[in-house]
């Protein structure tokens, strides 16, 4: 009955938690990811000025269907960029509250 309390008590509570410099290389990946990050930036910042850039020609053209495509482009790329420019807190937000959990 003894082993059956340890892994029921390891089942609640396993003791693993986030640990900074526990990995060669973790200054290596965050360089990484802060990279992809700013390109994935970069990129939204082209698509929104096409999306707009179409959406205007869409308007003065009177193609009705590239003026839709363009609005859609512009909600999504300022979608985009609310989601890239929030990722950290996101994941920090529902860290913390996954950390709350019993």
């Amino acid at each position: 009955m003894h082993l059956l309390d340890t892994v029921q008590y390891l089942a609640y509570d396993p003791g693993i938690t986030p640990s900074g410099g526990g990995l060669p290389g973790l200054a290596v990946l965050k360089n990484v990811v802060n990279s992809i990050n700013l390109f994935a930036i970069v990129a939204v910042v082209g698509a929104l000025a096409v999306s707009l850039g179409v959406w205007a020609w869409g308007h003065h053209t009177g193609g009705h269907q590239a003026e839709a495509n363009g609005k859609k482009g512009a909600v999504v790329s300022a979608g985009a960029a609310l989601g890239l420019g929030a990722a950290n807190g996101v994941v920090a937000f529902f860290s913390a509250l996954g950390s709350q959990v019993h």
